[in-house]
């Protein structure tokens, strides 16, 4: 049915606000705007990603009629916590994947990000959580954000990682979706994420050898938190 379809079945109408992540694919937020309701945006936890169900609390209103939580690189939602906070006001609270997402591979998947969790230095790894699938292994760099960020990856691209920006900006940012908003930790994951390359069909050496060339720009970072 779609985000749209099951929200309009569900009574949205236009002119409500429905609660979405501002951090990941515009999707869910325009999926919310062409049914002519508000996309409000609420902030993510820092560790998962996803959104954070203080920051759903406190963005409800009184014209607040659903949630929707996305599941972010592979890593479930706290659906438990937002379908309690949803609960409390009386809202729709809706789950769904992130676009384009594939359980396939997800075994092997999870054996190479447990390899680089014990492996890597100097950037922050991925907080593991029960059900993580390792759709994205996405690390933090530290440092001054972006541009140490995007230093990183291009050393890391020059040594033949094919690592990427997994989010270029915040939600909230995108034309046709524009709020006076400023979210801190979605702020945070947009400047300091790079999703290394993981696939189910890598082999032990290749991931051994994108460690290596990780490690090996340790010089450019400052120690991992």
């Amino acid at each position: 049915m779609g985000t749209v379809g099951t929200l309009r079945s569900a009574g949205v109408r236009a002119g409500d606000e429905v609660v979405v992540p501002a951090f990941g694919s515009a999707e869910v937020a325009q999926a919310v705007a062409e049914l002519g309701a508000v996309p409000v945006f609420a902030d993510v936890d820092a560790d998962s990603y996803c959104l954070d169900p203080a920051a759903v609390a406190d963005a409800v209103t009184r014209q607040t009629a659903a949630v929707v939580a996305v599941h972010r690189f592979g890593r479930p939602a706290d659906v438990t916590w937002i379908r309690e906070v949803g609960q409390r006001h009386g809202l729709l609270v809706l789950v769904e994947d992130e676009p384009g997402a594939r359980p396939e591979g997800a075994g092997l998947r999870r054996e190479h990000a447990r390899y680089l969790d014990g492996r890597l230095s100097g950037v922050r790894t991925p907080e593991p959580a029960t059900g993580h699938i390792y759709e994205k292994y996405v690390v933090r760099v530290p440092g001054n954000g972006r541009p140490d960020r995007d230093a990183f990856a291009r050393a890391l691209r020059a040594k033949g990682v094919a690592c990427r920006v997994p989010v270029h900006a915040p939600v909230y940012r995108i034309p046709g979706l524009r709020r006076d908003v400023f979210l801190p930790e979605t702020e945070r994951a947009v400047g300091e994420t790079l999703a290394l390359p993981l696939d189910g069909e890598m082999t032990r050496r290749e991931v051994q050898r994108m460690a290596s060339a990780c490690n090996a720009l340790g010089g450019l970072l400052q120690p991992a938190l």
